[in-house]
């Protein structure tokens, strides 16, 4: 699972559809509706919200708005429109990290969006997040070097 804090404008459209899908899961453990990935590193910050809930629907509110300015059909209706606007907070180190890491997967799959971004001065995160000083989240599963 990953539920990315760049900007989703960043990612490719395998990339978009799979947040989409993704978010929908971990929207469903949020309700007590599956029981897997219950403990997932990635949903960690939003469990530690206040309310969890709003803060994934917000989440699912954004990647909605990039699908549909590319003219893709997600289902609105999977967004529990009740929710409130919330407020993150996200790393620097998070933002470089997750960076990295989807360029590593547009080489191998979209070498031109790669190229696109791969000399980027400065990384947007999703509009509800506000930038920090700090490394990347401790529950990055790293690869041994």
């Amino acid at each position: 699972m990953r539920i990315w804090s760049i900007h989703p404008k960043y990612l490719d459209t395998k990339g978009l559809l799979a947040v989409w899908r993704e978010t929908l899961l971990a929207k469903h453990v949020l309700e007590g509706k599956t029981k897997g990935y219950k403990n997932h590193p990635q949903l960690l910050r939003f469990k530690q919200m206040e309310y969890p809930l709003h803060a994934i629907n917000h989440y699912l509110a954004e990647i909605y708005r990039e699908a549909a300015s590319r003219n893709y059909r997600f289902d609105k209706s999977k967004i529990d429109k009740t929710f409130r606007l919330v407020k993150m907070t996200v790393t620097k180190g998070q933002l470089e990290y997750e960076m990295d890491h989807l360029l590593k997967k547009l080489e191998l799959r979209d070498e031109c969006r790669y190229k696109q971004l791969r000399h980027l001065k400065t990384i947007e995160p999703v509009s509800f997040f506000r930038v920090i000083d700090g490394a990347a989240e401790h529950w990055e599963i790293r690869a041994a070097k």
